[in-house]
């Protein structure tokens, strides 16, 4: 086949949803904090920010999340990745689960997003895992 006609495609014409460059530490947590918001928006329940920098190279903070039902779960996750491109204009490099909805993990870089139903997280028990990591102070609006 002849690609005559065909305009070329060069990598650097291809959008990506990879950042252009790592964000800072203060804006890093400022985006864990803006997930976190976006979660309560929804409802989600024991949302629970580490910073996790220093105890792992995956990402600097992960953000916890329950949701109660899989079609809640994915409106959290859905919350959370329009809340992240109206604010810091990326997208996940990486989602995972959203088809199935118990558990489903975005990926933004610097911060890595779980959202879990209750059983999930339980199970999981990811709170425990990275128990050594550091808190971040997070306050729900309805608390």
């Amino acid at each position: 086949m002849s690609n005559f006609g065909q305009t070329p495609v060069s990598p650097t014409s291809i959008p990506s949803s990879a950042p252009s460059s790592p964000l800072p530490l203060e804006s890093s947590q400022h985006m864990a904090l803006t997930i976190a918001e976006a979660a309560d928006d929804r409802k989600g329940e024991d949302i629970l920010i580490l910073k996790v920098d220093e105890v792992s190279y995956l990402a600097d903070f992960f953000v916890l999340v329950t949701g109660l039902s899989t079609v809640q779960v994915r409106a959290i996750a859905r919350s959370i990745e329009d809340s992240v491109e109206e604010n810091f204009q990326r997208f996940p490099l990486r989602t995972e689960g959203k088809a199935e909805g118990s558990w489903i993990l975005q990926d933004f870089g610097e911060v890595i997003v779980h959202i879990f139903l209750p059983e999930e997280r339980q199970f999981y028990n990811l709170d425990a895992f990275w128990s050594h990591a550091e808190p971040v102070e997070f306050n729900p609006k309805d608390s």
